[in-house]
């Protein structure tokens, strides 16, 4: 297998995305990553993130590329992890990436950048780094609609996302428990 062969192995199972660092452990130095984009068969999307060019592109692709792009440690949050289970209507012009790390890098107008150093509650949806469902709801206390946040809980709760417990609790903490 070469160089390329590897590295479309790894964005075959990440939307089509790969990193340098994960180019670099597949045994890709930054010339031939570099060779690989020049040739056409890569397009750098950002600093350090790449789309292969064969690529059928999906409906969570935004949300894995915005993560990717946030760098290590980032994640879906709040109202774009309510968005990508399409549990309630929201803002879709933003995406909204949560991380531990502080972020330098230019980064698209449609990603809003949230420092949260405690990362104790995510998890992986579709393979995308998410905060969990819960509290991604209870995190959009004040920015949506209580009865919004309330119909997330209970769609949450029929596609299997969260369990009844939790959405009785989900319930409770908005106060709009029946």
């Amino acid at each position: 297998m070469t160089i390329y062969d590897d590295i479309y192995e790894i964005a075959a199972d990440n939307y089509g995305l790969v990193t340098s660092a994960e180019a670099k452990g597949a045994g890709a130095s930054d010339k031939e990553l570099s060779r690989i984009a020049k040739d056409g068969r890569l397009t750098r999307i950002g600093y350090g993130v790449y789309r292969i060019k064969h690529w059928v592109p999906t409906e969570l692709d935004p949300y894995a590329e915005a993560v990717a792009l946030v760098g290590q440690g980032a994640y879906l949050y709040a109202e774009s992890v309510i968005a990508m289970h399409a549990l309630a209507p929201t803002n879709p012009a933003l995406i909204h990436v949560a991380t531990p790390n502080r972020v330098r890098r230019s980064l698209p107008a449609s990603i809003e950048v949230v420092r949260r150093p405690d990362c104790g509650d995510t998890t992986e949806y579709e393979g995308i780094p998410s905060q969990t469902v819960p509290a991604a709801i209870r995190s959009c206390r004040g920015t949506m609609m209580t009865s919004r946040l309330v119909d997330a809980a209970r769609r949450a709760r029929e596609l299997g996302l969260i369990r009844a417990e939790e959405e009785m609790a989900l319930l409770e903490d908005l106060n709009g428990g029946d």
